[in-house]
């Protein structure tokens, strides 16, 4: 039997690095993620159970990934330039509180039972507009509190706590709505929203690092595109990841294969909660066993190595005629793209410069939530012209060549390496 410090030297080498959690700033960063990452994914879930309940089309409901969608595109991208131009702790306790009192005015609405649709639709809107100002920023503030060569690290425990929310939020609200009802789901993300405005409020001052505020418009957001385009590296992980998720994002076409392929009931049964959650969970775990990440310098490979493997298990899980097959394919799919998500914004946020970070954090958000709804369109047509598999594997085999096919045309991100402490 191995000594007990050999246990923890190889528990250390493989369990999650908590060594960015010593640091005081980023641990208070940190736990406002841990309490908001359940009370967000409990929001999401009422949103749309209150959109059917009042209006029983899901012509509605997916209206609201629309309503969400447009301003996180505008807002994420806008967010990035103010929180290059103002002090980032100022600016995510302003849009914290923008997103607690839209969440606060959803409870409102909901227990008073105002029953109007349009109005739930207005508050999402303003909402995510918060919200996507709010995560460039968070994403900004990371590489100000962690040194370099902690940021995979610090983006692993981050990441970690989001796909737990997205794994066990929607499980949690499914169980509390019969007992406590919808509206209350509302004000237990409230709740938790506060106790992060006061972890926020203890995090420094973050001003720019020429110490100027000031306004930010349209030419910034231009700025950043344009240095955006002058940095290889850079353009190439905003690349990658879009090919990643619009070709290999087969999110669309799991409630027909949960019934067609996996025998699900046709009103919905075990086989669409599992295909959910694969992703989620897969991510999940392989953030709890990151601490080897911290390890890889040859960043740009492992993102494309991580890229290429998400392609094979999607394309996997399309011919897989079992139902536990196809939720360990998309379970190995979430962890390879938990894999290439970590060394990805690692790379943004040491390749970018601090004048530069916020707006490519926006830019960030925009692929990260554009991406997976471009997908949405794509495979729903592929899968209504060509059958499923056809548009799950073929979607995960297109992946791979388009990502090798790139890494011809920006051969610098196949040579990145992280830099050293």
């Amino acid at each position: 039997m191995p000594p007990r410090s050999g246990v923890r030297g190889l528990l250390g080498r493989i369990v999650v690095d908590t060594r960015p959690l010593k640091i005081p700033a980023f641990r208070r960063l940190w736990s406002s993620t841990v309490v908001t990452a359940i009370g967000t994914q409990l929001t999401a879930v009422a949103v749309p159970k209150q959109v059917f309940d009042l209006t029983g089309s899901s012509g509605y409901v997916g209206l609201t990934g629309a309503v969400a969608l447009v301003p996180l595109l505008v807002f994420g991208l806008w967010g990035g330039a103010v929180a290059d131009a103002v002090d980032r702790r100022k600016l995510l306790l302003v849009t914290n509180f923008g997103v607690a009192v839209t969440s606060a005015l959803l409870w409102l609405q909901a227990f008073a039972g105002f029953g109007s649709v349009w109005l739930v639709l207005v508050l999402l809107a303003v909402n995510q507009a918060f919200f996507a100002i709010n995560m460039p920023t968070r994403g900004a503030v990371i590489a100000r509190l962690v040194p370099p060569e902690l940021l995979p690290s610090a983006n692993a425990l981050s990441a970690t706590m989001s796909t737990f929310g997205a794994v066990f939020g929607p499980l949690l609200a499914g169980a509390l709505i019969p007992v406590i009802g919808l509206s209350t789901l509302y004000l237990i993300d409230v709740v938790a929203l506060t106790v992060t405005l006061l972890a926020v409020w203890r995090l420094p001052a973050l001003p720019p690092l020429d110490g100027q505020t000031r306004r930010a418009g349209l030419s910034d957001v231009i700025d950043g595109f344009r240095y955006l385009a002058t940095q290889k590296v850079l353009l190439a992980s905003f690349v990658v990841d879009i090919i990643a998720m619009v070709a290999g994002m087969p999110r669309a076409l799991i409630p027909e294969m949960a019934e067609r392929t996996f025998g699900d009931p046709p009103g919905g049964g075990p086989a669409l909660g599992w295909l959910y959650a694969a992703i989620p969970a897969g991510a999940m775990l392989i953030g709890l066993f990151s601490g080897w990440l911290t390890r890889v310098r040859r960043q740009g490979v492992a993102v494309v190595v991580s890229i290429c493997a998400w392609g094979a298990a999607v394309a996997a899980f399309g011919i897989a005629q079992s139902l536990w097959l196809g939720v360990l394919f998309m379970a190995l799919a979430g962890a390879a793209d938990m894999v290439s998500a970590i060394y990805r914004m690692a790379i943004l946020q040491v390749a970018t410069t601090d004048e530069m970070r916020g707006r490519l954090q926006g830019v960030f958000t925009v692929v990260v939530a554009g991406g997976p709804r471009i997908a949405d369109v794509t495979h729903g047509w592929a899968a209504a012209g060509f059958g499923t598999a056809v548009a799950a594997s073929g979607g995960g085999l297109l992946v791979i060549v388009l990502v090798l096919a790139s890494m011809l045309l920006l051969p610098a991100f196949w040579r990145y390496r992280a830099p050293t402490a």
